[in-house]
């Protein structure tokens, strides 16, 4: 066991947020603050747009991210998966994805944090200002990229989502599937009302034990 690990109440951090929620600046942020002691931090949507330039679905004319139904189901298994496996088997990860936080679910030493904004009008400034395209254009793909992933992500994790979520007893068998739902996360962050430093804050507290 390694000493840095005395210093932190999780071994591994997870961040989960719909686009625009900031949920990118801030793993930029504690990867640069907690580099010295080893931590590593994993972008799962540039993996996936990376692969997608690769396999020619990403041809550098727009700047939009792609939704699920670009990706072969076992590809985006694997992906998944292999963030679940870093979180079970290895320490000092934050690992920032729309299904981190899902894939972490019942896995023990992890800080499962959710990312949100409370206003859709920031979270539409902020796509349009990072992707360079219209507010129309940002609204639409929003929208659509949100509900295609959803329809996805709902077939494919049918079965954990009753293994992980109902029969633990997160949420109850009436509720809709909901990756982003508060109740599956121990931090969740408004990043309307919270600046980027009281943000990266929050997430420090949480993640360091009180020094007595």
């Amino acid at each position: 066991m390694t000493p840095q690990i005395f210093k932190y109440n999780y071994t591994n951090v997870t961040i989960s947020g719909l686009p625009g929620s900031g949920s990118t600046t801030l793993l930029n942020m504690l990867k640069e603050e907690l580099k010295l002691d080893g931590w590593h931090g994993f972008s799962g949507g540039e993996f996936m747009r990376a692969y997608a330039a690769q396999k020619g679905l990403f041809d550098g004319s727009k700047n939009t991210h792609h939704d699920a139904s670009h990706y072969e189901n076992d590809f985006d298994r694997q992906v998944d998966y292999g963030m679940r496996e870093k979180l079970e088997n290895e320490q000092f990860w934050i690992l920032e994805s729309w299904l981190s936080g899902f894939m972490a679910q019942q896995l023990k030493g992890v800080l499962k944090i959710l990312m949100i904004c409370s206003e859709d009008a920031i979270r539409i400034d902020r796509i349009v200002n990072r992707d360079q395209i219209s507010v129309k254009e940002a609204k639409v793909h929003l929208h659509e990229r949100y509900l295609t992933n959803l329809k996805t992500w709902s077939r494919l994790y049918e079965k954990e989502w009753q293994q992980w979520v109902i029969e633990p007893g997160i949420l109850s068998a009436k509720e809709p599937i909901d990756f982003w739902h508060p109740d599956l996360y121990d931090l969740v962050i408004d990043t309307y009302s919270s600046t980027k430093k009281e943000t990266s804050k929050l997430v420090l507290d949480a993640l360091k034990k009180a020094k007595h």
